[in-house]
């Protein structure tokens, strides 16, 4: 059975969808069978992996309000090697009509069970807000993968989601975990976000990933031609760091999974 990973962060702008298609691709260059489901309405990591949500039929959309089932849902998403379960902005209607419908926080989980056997890694790459999609979301999964930037702010709307995490462990969802935060959009230079990254690492200790994602301009450029980083530019620093973070999810996920919190 696949192991199932939220990429969240109830802040926005802070790379959930980055680091959900180049970690899919890296794991899927090591050997991986991987499956990206696009839960969030703006469909970008669609469109980052080189679908054309526009056009998408059917989508998440449907496997959430079952109208069609997980395998009629997925796709090919072509250089990249991976599977997605695309999105685009019918997605946004799914938060009122899923109010009334039975098991609505298991939604996802119920649709995605028969072909979990299909994947080694499943990654959700949720909306940027605690709603009823990363209710779902946070419903399905094994555990939480915590992108956020070395900054003031982001310490506190960290605090959040973990606050959110054990809200749902305890209430929803016994088996799910923090699994680790990865530090992304580092900069070096700025003394505020070397310092901010040390205090997150002596606090959280192994709950943070070694690997560390720069600022990277191809990393950015990336999803205007459809490709994760890792593939559009394997030679830029951000894509070599990316493949670091997914040999190090692969080694260390065991012993993440096997933690009690």
């Amino acid at each position: 059975m696949s192991t199932i990973l939220c990429i969240a962060n109830q802040k926005g702008g802070v790379g959930k969808t980055t680091t959900t298609v180049n970690l899919a691709a890296g794991l899927t260059q090591l050997g991986q069978r991987v499956l990206v489901v696009d839960l969030d309405p703006q469909g970008n990591a669609t469109m980052g992996s080189g679908v054309d949500k526009t056009a998408l039929r059917p989508t998440i959309y449907d496997l959430l309000l079952g109208q069609s089932a997980a395998r009629d849902c997925i796709l090919d998403a072509g250089e990249t090697g991976y599977r997605i379960i695309g999105s685009n902005r019918d997605l946004a209607a799914a938060e009122i009509e899923l109010v009334d419908l039975p098991r609505r926080n298991l939604r996802l989980a119920d649709a995605l069970a028969p072909v979990q056997d299909d994947f080694d890694q499943i990654l959700i790459d949720c909306p940027p807000s605690l709603s009823l999609l990363s209710l779902n979301g946070f419903c399905c999964a094994h555990g939480v993968v915590v992108p956020m930037q070395c900054e003031y702010f982001a310490l506190e709307g960290l605090t959040d989601l973990m606050n959110t995490v054990r809200q749902v462990k305890a209430k929803l969802n016994p088996k799910l975990k923090l699994v680790a935060l990865l530090r992304v959009m580092f900069d070096p230079r700025v003394s505020l976000q070397a310092e901010v990254a040390e205090q997150v690492k002596a606090h959280f200790g192994d709950r943070v990933f070694d690997a560390v994602i720069p600022r990277n301009v191809r990393l950015a450029e990336a999803p205007s031609f459809g490709l994760p980083g890792v593939l559009f530019d394997k030679s830029s620093k951000g894509a070599k760091a990316y493949m670091a973070f997914a040999q190090e999810m692969l080694d260390k996920l065991p012993g993440f999974m096997a933690k009690s919190a």
